[in-house]
């Protein structure tokens, strides 16, 4: 069964997404669905394997070979990403669309993180997201146009234990508002999608403290569930497309109303027990697998 996206054959023939974070998760979903469509897929990470794994997958479904490349880049240094861009636009001879996805970060309080640890996670998921938008902006959408998409995260109302990811993730929203307007003129869109909690190999990658509050969060949201990653690739791909040409500077958010919870709603006591059946998931992604927290429960180390 190939992927199940909701748009048309063919609606990105013609057309190269550059896709950070390519390799696992969001990144690898969004991926399977631009090429299911007709886009010519460069799917960016630091792990060369993980990228020819999804390239294997891709090609599994009949996309031609030349449809899908892969590029080892850490976008946390500059003269990576530079190479990188450079090395897109030999390949393909355009850049269309730019997923900004790759991040990640760490469960600690604010008091405990330490300078080095704030810096780190500051610097994949802000600075290095600009980075990319920077040079893709400059070699290719500044004479061409073009559409950018930051993956940012339910950050509404702060952050708590993750304060450092929340700074930067916050920072990305301002910066997308920023280049909205400064890019505009030059036909580059540029928007942000918000994750909630969305059910992904990421959550495998967590210390087992962090992976404990993972599995209490579908009963404290109005959704009652985790979200998926085609719920993601859906938002996403919306934003590339042409129905959104007169979207820029706005952010989706995917998180089943998490931010929308108060303390004076409270889930009725049934459905905080027991799992949703109301809310039902949009199952597009046919190769996608539930995280191993929630079919094997917590292990003593992160999976990476």
């Amino acid at each position: 069964m190939p992927y199940q996206s909701v748009y048309r054959p063919g609606l990105f023939d013609g057309q190269v997404v550059l896709i950070t974070g390519g390799g696992s998760g969001i990144g690898r979903c969004t991926a399977h669905e631009l090429a299911s469509i007709g886009a010519t897929v460069a799917i960016v990470g630091r792990d060369l394997d993980k990228l020819a794994t999804v390239k294997s997958e891709i090609e599994a479904e009949g996309i031609a070979a030349g449809k899908v490349s892969t590029h080892a880049c850490d976008i946390r240094k500059e003269e990576q990403v530079i190479a990188m861009v450079d090395e897109v636009l030999a390949q393909h001879g355009r850049i269309d669309g730019l997923v900004n996805n790759a991040g990640g970060q760490y469960r600690q309080p604010l008091k405990d993180i330490s300078s080095k640890g704030f810096e780190a996670v500051v610097r994949l998921n802000l600075f290095g997201g600009f980075q990319v938008m920077r040079e893709v902006y400059n070699r290719w959408m500044s004479a061409n146009g073009g559409s950018i998409v930051n993956i940012i995260a339910d950050i509404w109302g702060g952050w708590a234990n993750y304060g450092h990811s929340g700074a930067a993730r916050g920072g990305m929203w301002t910066l997308t508002e920023s280049a909205a307007s400064e890019w505009a003129p030059a036909g580059v869109r540029v928007n942000c999608v918000a994750p909630g909690g969305i059910e992904s190999s990421g959550f495998d990658t967590y210390e087992p403290d962090a992976q404990q509050e993972i599995l209490k969060f579908p009963p404290t949201i109005p959704a009652q569930r985790y979200g998926n990653v085609a719920e993601m690739s859906g938002a996403i791909v919306y934003l590339l497309s042409p129905v959104s040409s007169f979207v820029t500077g706005s952010c989706i958010r995917v998180d089943g109303g998490a931010p929308n919870a108060r303390f004076c709603w409270n889930p009725p006591t049934p459905l905080a027990n027991t799992p949703a059946d109301k809310s039902r998931p949009f199952e597009g992604f046919h190769l996608d697998a539930r995280p191993r927290l929630l079919t094997e429960g917590i292990t003593k180390k992160p999976r990476r």
